[in-house]
């Protein structure tokens, strides 16, 4: 009975305890602390705004209490969400303000509290469809992202606000105002998330391309369709957080990075305007770390060779914005791969030529393109290659010249050229970026920037028929060898040249000059005399070829060189009155004007001063009854020739006896100057595709004694029946490397290798019979010679003792 009473008297406490509870419910001021304390910061009207001493204590109160702090904010959170759907979007404002201040208030350690309420709050404000609380949420969200947590979130998700603020930089709004606020507010939110996300290793991988494919193209957007007008404009903010993200990119992300450009340049044809490319890629090379440029680098050159078979414009626009990052980009920094940097620009010139040439820029036939279009492209890959070179040092430069010489075509070397048009402008776009090198190439040593390599195949082509090529030659050898910049001073050629304008050398030549001189100073002088029996020379070849002789003056000269470029000049002279060349007027005039010029500043460059005085009174004739003779007079725009055939008076000339008779006495050996100079032709030259009989009887063939022919024996017979043996031996020769050329390209390959074979078999027996040699003992002293031992390499070895 006992246990019934008391059974019922807990029931009856239990009905009022709910009841209690239920008045709590009912009554304001039985609800919980934190409910009030939040309640109270709500003004009547809420153009009063936040009620700022309630706000104090609440912030007391969490601070006091920070275990209460999730139940503070989800209750901010759901009277937000009532006032919103109320649209009471003064309270919205009211509530929001209240959690800033709680979230700044807080410490670290207590802020997880917060942030899911927090966040969740910031998603239904970005849901909604007022431009205004998408600003707030945003302003909200960035001050969230400006504080730093020490303890780390596992578990939190930006996923919903990188695709909303995306959205958001790409508002199309009616009003033009509100349309830059709410672009501003998204640009914003994404540099939020960035400065969030992308020091936690902990946080989401904002670096995903899912991530990039969403914050880069929102940036571009802005980035290219606004102009700076103040520092709340779209445009301008897009920079800054656009760099704040690049500066922020480690090794690992700078592709992810990328690609979304130049996806986003793809696909909005921003390649031909160009100028909003350069800009983007310059805000890129600008932003990243130094180290990484070549990274992009290498971006945009798989991208160049992915647009191979694109539009010309588009593939110039992305050579421009190759040329300009690779001035921007940092000294040396091509990346392990500089030949292939070469490599990849060397194949667009190549395919660009033969686009040129078909007239399509695909292999179907379908798509057109024009010759200036190409063009265009063609000098800005040449541009590019000299962009390029000029970040490397000069070690890696002398090798990229290597490169590129081995790159070019030489007929009769290369017989699947195609049409010799192609193997030509192929030719001339390769020489051009070879020039584009070498115009700042700066080297001490002649030796390492003309090495035997890269110097005789250079100098094959002073003898090609192509006007443009010999004067592309003429000018990369000019560039080498002016270390002092005196090409520029030297222009335009003239016999009242002011030599106090130029930088001479202050001491002698080094030794390395010296060498190189000694090596390639006659095949030098020998190319020189050959250019200047082309009948297709003009203007510019002349200049040239005056550049080239006063650089080797001022760089390399001493007395041996001095003297030898003076028998030069004195055999162009020559050449200029012979009857055996056929060369017109205005090539006569340009030889003679040349050879006016050299020596005049030959002759102030240290000689003896009747030198000089020879010379000037030469010119001085010249100028009184022979002007055609004279640079200012031939190599101008309207040059005043003779007519009719030229005639030159020994007055008018420059007098070899006279000269040396000037040197006479002084350190300059008068003997040689008296000595005439004559060109030593190579086989190079007699297989070259011009042959004249001057060239062949000026050959100095060394022979041997037997085939001798004493002086009183060489009548003209002699000579005509040497030239006719001479011709025909060039002839044959010509056949056999033809039939040479003929057997590889069609024979089948059994027959190829049954040859090769039998040369092989003949080299092996040549290479015994030096082994017996070699290997054989010398005689003893008692006359008997030693038993013959079997040879080392024919001893045969147990298998055990080869190792």
């Amino acid at each position: 009975m006992k246990k019934k009473v008391k059974s019922e008297e807990k029931k009856k406490q239990g009905g009022s305890l709910q009841t209690l509870y239920c008045l709590c419910g009912c009554c304001w001021a039985l609800r919980p602390r934190y409910k009030r304390l939040v309640d109270n910061i709500f003004p009547e009207d809420p153009e009063d705004g936040l009620v700022k001493v309630n706000m104090e204590k609440l912030t007391f109160f969490a601070l006091s209490a920070p275990e209460k702090l999730d139940r503070i904010a989800a209750y901010l959170s759901e009277r937000l969400t009532r006032e919103l759907n109320r649209h009471r979007y003064g309270y919205v404002v009211i509530a929001m303000e209240a959690l800033e201040q709680l979230l700044l208030a807080c410490h670290c350690q207590s802020i997880n509290l917060l942030v899911e309420s927090f966040l969740s709050t910031l998603r239904l404000l970005l849901e909604a469809d007022r431009p205004h609380l998408h600003i707030l949420a945003t302003s909200s969200f960035v001050k969230f992202a400006n504080i730093e947590e020490d303890t780390p979130s596992y578990h939190r998700s930006y996923d919903f606000f990188v695709s909303r603020f995306s959205q958001m930089c790409h508002s199309e709004h009616e009003d033009a105002d509100t349309r830059n606020k709410i672009r501003v507010s998204g640009i914003r939110g994404l540099q939020g998330v960035v400065r969030k996300t992308v020091d936690d290793e902990l946080q989401v991988n904002i670096w995903e391309p899912r991530h990039m494919e969403q914050i880069v193209p929102a940036l571009l957007v802005n980035l290219q369709q606004h102009t700076h007008t103040n520092s709340e404009s779209p445009a301008e903010q897009t920079e800054v957080c656009f760099r704040e993200l690049l500066c922020r990119a480690a090794y690992g992300h700078i592709n992810n990075a990328i690609r979304p450009v130049l996806m986003h340049l793809d696909s909005h044809s921003l390649w031909e305007g160009r100028s909003f490319a350069v800009r983007c890629f310059q805000i890129i090379m600008y932003s990243i770390q130094s180290q990484h440029s070549h990274l992009v680098i290498q971006q945009l050159l798989g991208h160049l060779d992915a647009n191979s078979r694109s539009p010309a414009s588009v593939r110039a626009g992305i050579v421009e914005v190759l040329s300009e990052a690779a001035v921007i980009e940092a000294t040396g920094s091509v990346g392990p791969t500089v030949l292939e940097v070469f490599n990849t620009l060397l194949r667009q010139l190549r395919q660009s030529v033969d686009y040129q040439l078909t007239g399509y820029y695909d292999n179907t036939g379908q798509h057109e393109t024009t010759s200036a279009e190409e063009k265009t492209l063609q000098d800005g890959v040449i541009k590019t290659i000299g962009s390029f070179a000029n970040t490397l040092p000069v070690y890696q430069r002398s090798e990229v010249m290597l490169f590129i010489m081995g790159k070019i075509p030489v007929p009769g070397i290369y017989p699947a050229l195609g049409s010799p048009n192609a193997g030509r402008m192929i030719q001339v776009m390769l020489l051009k970026s070879l020039l584009q090198v070498s115009e700042r190439y700066e080297s001490s040593n002649l030796l390492m920037a003309l090495p035997s390599s890269f110097l005789e195949p250079l100098l094959s082509f002073t003898l090609m028929e192509e006007p443009e090529i010999r004067l592309l030659v003429l000018s990369i050898l000019t560039s080498l060898i002016d270390r002092r910049q005196n090409a520029a001073r030297l222009h335009p050629a003239s016999v009242t040249f002011d030599v106090s304008v130029l930088e001479l050398k202050d001491d002698s030549c080094s030794r390395q000059d010296v060498l190189f001189m000694r090596k390639h100073a006659q095949r030098l002088y020998r190319h020189v005399y050959l250019t200047c029996k082309e009948e297709s020379s003009g203007r510019s070849h002349y200049e040239a070829l005056f550049t080239l002789l006063a650089v080797l003056s001022v760089e390399l000269a001493n007395e041996e060189v001095l003297v030898d470029l003076m028998r030069l000049v004195l055999a162009l002279q020559e050449l200029a009155l012979s009857n055996h060349e056929s060369l017109s007027v205005f090539n006569r005039c340009g030889v003679h004007a040349v050879c006016a010029a050299s020596l005049s500043l030959l002759s102030r460059l240290g000689p003896p001063p009747p030198l000089h005085l020879h010379v000037t009174q030469v010119i001085e004739s010249r100028q009184q009854e022979a002007r055609h003779l004279l640079p200012h007079h031939v190599l101008c725009d309207q040059p005043s020739l003779p007519e009719g055939e030229l005639k030159v008076d020994d007055s008018l000339l420059f007098v070899q006896s006279k000269m040396c008779e000037a040197l006479t006495g002084s350190s300059y050996s008068s003997e040689r100057i008296n000595t005439p100079y004559t060109p030593q032709l190579t086989d190079e030259d007699r297989l070259s595709k011009r042959k004249s009989i001057g060239d062949v009887v000026s050959l100095q063939m060394d022979m041997d004694p037997q085939f001798c022919l004493d002086a009183q024996q060489i009548t003209f017979e002699t000579l005509k029946n040497a030239i006719d043996d001479r011709g025909g031996e060039e002839e044959e020769e010509r056949r056999k490397r033809r039939r040479v050329v003929e057997r590889f390209q069609t024979a089948p390959f059994e027959e190829i290798a049954a040859h090769c074979g039998a040369k092989t078999s003949s080299l092996q027996s040549r290479l015994d019979q030096v082994f017996e040699l070699i290997i054989r003992p010398p005689p003893s002293p008692s006359g008997h010679s030693p038993p013959r031992s079997t040879p080392l390499y024919e001893m045969k070895f147990p298998d055990l003792c080869v190792y």
